[in-house]
């Protein structure tokens, strides 16, 4: 048996037993990962590898020993020579592992392939445990009784206690308070919201600040943050030209306000894969489906029927993973190798999102005014009623606008009208194109003013009349939002067709829309078209957000604990299936999620507050040997894990402490600070990326523009999620950049002055004050006695040396000097950007 470099057995199969037809390939056993070589190669060397868990087998270092498992002594013997003379090297066949190749091998030892028992048939895979209906488990019976608040409190301690072991004591009400605050809203608490809390520290004090944080307008900000990962959101393309996605900064907002206004999970989901389709459909409906457009899209394909498969491949893959945390978009080009799912299966669910059009050629149609179709037609007729207005304001200004082009070209008289809107005044109504009247629409009041020495009373009346009349219309009729989104051109879908090898030019049968088997008792219901559209994605979101859906009330509510505890009780967040990890605690999933679509009525606030009054969240972090020693992951929560917070909640935790935070809401997206030498090379720099603007800067991340090919330098070291693909989970790194940045960046340390400028201001000159205040505005707490001696210290030592450097710099602003290094210091340290 060969071993990784975890210990992860590895059986290599070669000699007579490499010419075996191959294995089934299953889950959750060993696994043959060779296929299709040639006699001679079988001959030559040919292994193959079993694992029961392909991707963590990659992820290893082939390394160790070789041995049957029958005899797992016989390694001992072998071991020095053979590590020294094996060579193992994978190579790759159309994206899979396809063998194992033992090269100059002193030894090679024969064993028996498995049998047929050992390899899970289709049939057990349809019995994998997120594939199973969701019931609710009875609570269980513990005997710390007085430590459960609520069943989360029995389902963890049970597991505990099959140990005989105890959970870590409660954490301290100042680590609480902040802990609360960062996880619900993204900033710590003001020094007025630290005074009110302090009075009453009891459990029902905290519940009731869980109630006040989840009313807040910043928890649609934090929280939205996490849905945006999801959904791999940006405000522009990617690709070579990475264009503007227009008014896709209404999504973000959209998902902003869902989350602030509570809105069931369940209809979260229908708004998004089907929003143009319900009964019920709004403007805000509209916007939702915009969900299918924010990735990236490549708008000069070389391959345009390869690039619309590539499109239905990518809403294919966000909506399975985000919504049902499974990987079905492997299935393009042959049945999953790991997962119940066919290929058939595959382009069954392409065919529900195959009726939505691609913009054609051209900019033009890439925004669409968002709203219903009785929307629609009564903006059509008012806008019919509007020409009516502006051809009969054209009319009585068309002699008028002689006389004024008259003295304008004999420069008699001087006008700010722009020179497109002069020469729509040149053309006659019936000839003016579509460009033109807009032109003239959007400066009639101006127009008006203009041309008034030329009008006589008559037709200044007749002017003002049809004006008055325009503007009570657009009054009683407001313009629709524009939105970004994807629509169905005709309730008539067209055919989709089985891709071989999933290439768009060689089409199999013909497939109807459907889900995979797997995952439903029955077939997919797909409803009949409507007159507009083909009702396909209504049926896959009402599937997807009934409460007998297997997965997605387990996907989600894993989603929730996840961000509250650092991990979720699956540890594959986005891949529940053979594959992806088993739950740490699979009865009290399947209890959250039945509650959950229940009894909490796919309620986000509901949930929140039954996982935050746990006594399980509000552990401290207390360190226990014996417990770490066998269980370092926490898997069984005996402890609260630390854990590193997301670039946003730093960036906004620092404007708040700095004073400079802009909690302005919603509209379009800022612009941070972008060094100049990025934008060099732009002919055009500032179409690129606008002047810098402090005050609009300032304003919460989730605001800032997202463009794919110039990611913030500050955001994207500082572990930015990866915007084209669904990022479930932050990637945490430690790497050189980010201390540099923290330390030198521009944004640390302009923040640090403002942060000095605050604390003089309200703590004046004395510096016992000074420091007190910056703890407390930074860490929710007061310095402890050796911290203000260090603090003290390192006062005094950079001022000196301050003083030093600049000769004749006064004392009192060595000591501001000084004082905003400290503040740089405190911005630097950990305590600011981890949580526990």
């Amino acid at each position: 048996m060969l071993g990784d470099e975890n210990g992860f057995p590895v059986r290599l199969l070669t000699g007579p037993c490499a010419r075996s037809a191959p294995f089934p390939i299953s889950g959750g056993a060993a696994r043959p990962l060779y296929s299709g070589a040639s006699d001679a190669e079988r001959a030559w060397a040919t292994t193959r590898v079993y694992a029961a868990d392909p991707e963590r087998l990659l992820r290893s270092t082939f390394r160790g020993m070789m041995a049957s498992r029958s005899d797992p002594n016989r390694a001992a013997t072998q071991e020095e020579s053979l590590v020294s003379t094996v060579n193992l090297s994978i190579r790759m066949f159309n994206g899979l592992v396809a063998g194992a190749f033992l090269l100059g091998a002193a030894q090679v030892l024969a064993v028996d392939p498995p049998t047929d028992s050992a390899v899970p048939s289709s049939a057990e895979e349809s019995q994998h445990w997120s594939y199973r209906p969701v019931s609710r488990p009875q609570v269980p019976a513990v005997r710390a009784t007085q430590w459960v608040r609520n069943p989360i409190d029995a389902f963890v301690l049970a597991q505990l206690e099959e140990r005989n072991w105890t959970p870590a004591p409660p954490a301290s009400p100042v680590a609480l308070m902040r802990r609360l605050y960062l996880d619900l809203i993204g900033l710590p608490p003001t020094m007025q919201e630290q005074k009110v809390v302090s009075e009453d520290v009891s459990p029902r004090g905290f519940d009731k600040l869980v109630d006040q944080l989840l009313a807040r307008k910043g928890y649609g900000e934090r929280w939205g943050r996490h849905w945006l990962d999801l959904v791999r959101f940006a405000e522009t393309n990617g690709y070579e030209r990475d264009a503007i996605k227009p008014h896709v900064w209404r999504y973000r907002d959209y998902v902003i306000r869902s989350f602030n206004e509570d809105k069931p999970y369940d209809q979260f989901v229908r708004e998004q894969l089907a929003g143009d389709e319900l009964k019920n459909a709004t403007s805000e409906t509209l916007i939702a489906t915009g969900f299918y457009r924010l990735g990236p899209w490549d708008d000069e394909p070389a391959d345009f029927a390869e690039d619309r498969f590539d499109q239905l491949d990518d809403m294919l893959n966000v909506t399975s993973q985000t919504f049902l945390g499974i990987t079905l978009a492997c299935a393009r080009c042959h049945d999953h190798k790991f997962e119940a799912y066919t290929q058939r299966e595959y382009y069954q669910v392409i065919a529900i999102f195959n009726p939505l059009q691609r913009p054609q050629a051209g900019r033009s149609d890439l925004d669409s005014p968002a709203g219903s179709h009785l929307q629609l037609a009564k903006v059509k007729q008012r806008d019919l009623a509007i020409v009516q207005q502006d051809g009969q304001i054209h009319a009585f200004c068309r002699g008028a606008a002689s006389h004024f082009l008259e003295k304008l070209a004999a420069e008699e008289v001087e006008t700010t009208l722009p020179k497109t809107v002069i020469d729509a005044l040149k053309v006659e109504w019936e000839k003016c194109t579509t460009e033109q009247r807009q032109q003239v629409r959007s400066h009639q009041t101006r127009i008006v003013t203009a041309l008034t020495p030329w009008l006589d009373q008559k037709q200044r009346e007749a002017c003002q009349a049809a004006l008055s009349t325009i503007a009570a219309l657009q009054r009683e009729t407001p313009d629709l939002p524009r939105g970004y989104f994807f629509v169905e051109s005709s309730p008539q879908a067209p055919p989709t067709h089985l891709l071989l090898r999933g290439k768009a030019n060689s089409p199999g049968p013909e497939v109807q829309p459907g889900v995979p088997q797997v995952l439903a008792h029955e077939p997919l219901r797909v409803l009949e078209p409507s007159p507009r559209t083909s009702q396909r994605r209504l049926s896959l979101a009402q599937w997807i957000a009934g409460a007998d859906n297997p997965l997605t009330a387990r996907v989600i509510v894993n989603r929730v604990w996840q961000h509250h505890f650092g991990y979720g009780i699956v540890r594959t967040p986005s891949d529940f299936g053979v594959m992806g990890a088993p739950p740490t605690h699979p009865r009290l999933l399947d209890w959250l999620a039945d509650w959950f679509a229940h009894e909490g009525g796919w309620s986000f606030k509901k949930l929140h507050r039954l996982i935050l009054a746990s006594n399980t969240y509000r552990m401290s972090a207390a360190w226990n040997d014996e417990y770490a020693a066998a269980d370092p992951e926490n898997n069984l929560l005996w402890r609260r894990s630390y854990r590193r917070l997301e670039v946003e909640a730093i960036r906004d935790s620092m404007l708040a402490i700095s004073g400079k935070l802009d909690r302005s809401m919603y509209g379009p997206s800022m612009y941070p600070f972008i060094p100049a030498e990025i934008l060099e090379g732009h002919a055009d720099k500032l179409k690129i990326w606008p002047k810098f603007d402090e005050r609009q800067a300032n304003r919460r991340t989730i605001y800032a523009y997202v463009k794919r090919s110039m990611i913030v330098p500050f955001l994207e070291v500082m572990d930015l999620c990866d915007t084209t693909r669904p990022a479930p989970e932050r990637l945490i790194t430690s790497v050189a950049p980010q201390a540099l940045t923290m330390l030198n960046g521009d944004f640390v340390n302009r923040q640090a002055g403002y942060f000095a400028e605050r604390l003089v201001t309200q703590a004046g000159v004395d510096t016992t004050a000074q420091i007190h205040l910056a703890y407390r505005l930074a860490f929710s707490r007061e310095p402890t006695i050796r911290e203000q001696d260090q603090i003290r210290e390192f006062l005094r030592s950079e001022a000196l040396r301050r003083s030093e450097e600049k000769e004749g710099l006064n004392e009192a602003d060595a000591r501001h000097y000084a004082l905003t290094q400290m503040c740089r210091v405190i911005l630097n340290l950990n305590e600011l950007v981890y949580t526990d």
